[in-house]
């Protein structure tokens, strides 16, 4: 593409150079050199376009708000209509679905995928490599009153590593979500769900036992395979671990 484009100057070849360094797209680049060699874009206003768009290691959609302060990891990408507030902290390769708000103080660790129209509320905390399916429900107090003010009050909620969420889950504040647990789709979490368990149901409680990848677990006394990837497990004392 860059060879095609005329009258290419030293400083324009930089900013091909740079763009492209940063993922920046053959049709943004080329009107972006065409607007600087005709005068339009000084060098100045060039430098800011790379400053607050193009050096970002991370991609945000143009309807998405990302507010000055926010902590972002390289990789991420934030689709059309998020908001997330400046004292979040989403780390690299996340994936953030239309319609997705992210509120101060939340953490989000690494490889995390949220989905479509989900709010994270103050007090959440997503570990790395987990799954939040569409419309997913978080809360952060456990008794709300508008005319009330609790924000001194508000509840932790813990989703640990590789954990999924099905659509329409809701959790109420508080709770901890084990690792590689799956909780079905519409459940409604009122307690904490154990490390590779599979829960479901409103309320939702506990129907099984799944492996890293998501399979069910079918144990001969205390031990089962996955059946898709070999891995073995142990139960003991009512608790799944890898061996």
């Amino acid at each position: 593409m860059f060879k095609r484009l005329v009258n290419v100057t030293p400083v324009s070849r930089v900013i091909y150079q740079n763009h492209q360094a940063y993922g920046g797209t053959a049709k943004n680049i080329k009107r972006i050199i065409a607007l600087f060699q005709i005068g339009r874009f000084s060098l100045n206003v060039v430098k800011s376009y790379f400053r607050l768009v193009v050096q970002k290691e991370f991609f945000q959609h143009p309807s998405a708000i990302v507010d000055e302060g926010a902590m972002i990891g390289a990789g991420t990408k934030i689709w059309h209509f998020c908001h997330v507030m400046p004292e979040a902290v989403i780390g690299k390769n996340c994936i953030l679905g239309q319609n997705v708000f992210v509120d101060n103080k939340v953490v989000v660790g690494d490889n995390v995928k949220i989905q479509n129209n989900v709010s994270l509320y103050n007090g959440v905390t997503i570990e790395s490599e987990a799954f939040i399916g569409p419309s997913v429900v978080f809360t952060n107090v456990i008794n709300p009153r508008s005319f009330i003010e609790r924000k001194s009050e508000f509840k932790k909620t813990v989703i640990r590593k590789g954990a999924t969420l099905g659509a329409n889950a809701t959790l109420v504040c508080g709770m901890e979500i084990g690792e590689f647990a799956l909780v079905g789709a519409g459940s409604v979490i009122t307690k904490d769900v154990l490390p590779f368990s599979l829960v479901y149901g409103n309320p939702a409680k506990q129907h099984g036992w799944v492996s890293r990848a998501g399979h069910a677990l079918h144990f001969e006394g205390d031990a089962a395979v996955c059946p898709t990837t070999g891995e073995r497990y142990v139960l003991t004392n009512n608790r799944v671990h890898t061996v």
